[in-house]
């Protein structure tokens, strides 16, 4: 597990910035870009990274300059919600 990153085939086709809970997803300079610290990879609030879900090219992966395990997932998901569980 790990922050997921959207590669340079983004097509700017405007669905997975709205669909990420965690407002990490924004529009870039040329393509959409994920904030590491943001993203949980829908930890806590799905059971899937929404944004790959909704990508029709597939150019969302996972980010390996930001590993983290899902209990540090959770704990960003947590700390960004303001949800103890």
């Amino acid at each position: 597990m790990m922050a997921l990153i959207i590669t340079d085939e983004c097509i700017n086709c405007d669905v997975c910035e709205p669909v990420c809970p965690n407002t990490a997803i924004y529009q870039g300079d040329a393509i959409y870009e994920i904030r590491p610290e943001q993203c949980t990879e829908c930890v806590g609030h799905f059971d899937e990274p929404q944004c790959v879900s909704v990508c029709p090219v597939n150019c969302i992966i996972k980010d390996l300059a930001h590993p983290e395990t899902n209990e540090q997932l959770l704990e960003k998901y947590k700390k960004l919600t303001g949800k103890a569980e």
